[in-house]
């Protein structure tokens, strides 16, 4: 299914009942909407109707003009996702988002908090105003990839194989064994959209050096910036196992919620809990929304 905004064409998978209370489940990087496969089910039984769509740069969805800046910032994306509610004529609803789609998930909440009936977010921590610090020696490591993608030399061997690049990270932030040849491939077909390496590497490479990013968004950036507490009932779920961004990063967060804040870990999940561990985040998902009085 493809729905049109001012900017993309986006692509997206549903299910659920008509008129249940609607959620947006928002994938990250790299990764693709069947990320959400293993929960979807359980949010349809407890009578949400859930859209996943395909992120700018990934699968199904594509730009309406190659004139349109390829912006791969969390700004951009969750800008995005409200042009995508907006074609569905859903006004308010619950979000959903793992990592990238994570960080989108926080932007919304400090653009348009009365939009959002609750969030959760998964394998990633808030990051005040949008801002991004260098963090420690330990977490430098761990982020060597996203250090490879500001050197020109790094970005080109990015580009001249960008689905072995992808897997290296499948290989490397979670478990060994948690997924099959057959999950990865399914998820790297969204990989072979034209703007999947520029989305890529400007979504990295803006974070931690200069950066043309798209004037368009200038007063949402300006949004993000002014709001550093989140006013929207938040839950945090984090895999135990992560090796990309172990629990220590997302510790001590409360701070910043001023809605209601929940945390959890789930143990031996690394940095794709809704796939490795879907049951869990399926029910710890319907229980937060249940609790904001999101439900049926």
């Amino acid at each position: 299914m493809i729905v049109r905004t001012e900017l993309l064409e986006i692509g997206y998978l549903s299910g659920g009942p008509e008129h249940g209370p609607p959620l947006l489940l928002l994938h990250g990087w790299p990764d693709d909407p069947t990320g959400w496969t293993g929960v979807t089910s359980a949010l349809e039984g407890a009578g949400y109707r859930w859209y996943a769509p395909w992120l700018r740069g990934f699968g199904q969805t594509r730009f309406r003009s190659r004139d349109i800046m390829r912006d791969g910032s969390s700004v951009a994306i969750a800008q995005d996702a409200f042009d995508f509610a907006d074609a569905l004529g859903i006004e308010r609803f619950g979000v959903v988002g793992h990592d990238w789609g994570g960080r989108a998930a926080y932007a919304m909440a400090a653009l348009a908090p009365e939009r959002l009936a609750a969030m959760a977010v998964l394998a990633i921590g808030y990051t005040p105003r949008g801002r991004y610090e260098v963090p420690s020696l330990d977490q430098c490591r761990r982020w060597w990839y996203q250090w490879l993608m500001t050197s020109e030399a790094g970005a080109m061997k990015v580009a001249s194989d960008p689905l072995g690049f992808a897997r290296t990270q499948w290989d490397t932030w979670s478990p060994p064994g948690w997924y099959t040849s057959a999950d990865f491939e399914s998820a790297a077909s969204s990989f072979d959209n034209p703007d999947w390496v520029a989305i890529t590497l400007h979504g990295y490479r803006h974070r931690w050096q200069p950066e043309a990013l798209d004037a368009r968004y200038a007063l949402q950036r300006e949004g993000v910036d002014a709001r550093e507490r989140l006013g929207v009932p938040t839950l945090m779920i984090q895999g135990g196992d992560d090796r990309c961004d172990p629990p220590e990063e997302s510790e001590g967060q409360e701070q910043w919620f001023t809605g209601g804040y929940q945390r959890i870990v789930v143990d031996g999940a690394g940095h794709f809990p809704a796939r490795e561990a879907p049951a869990a985040v399926a029910g710890a998902v319907i229980a937060h929304l249940a609790e904001q009085g999101y439900a049926q």
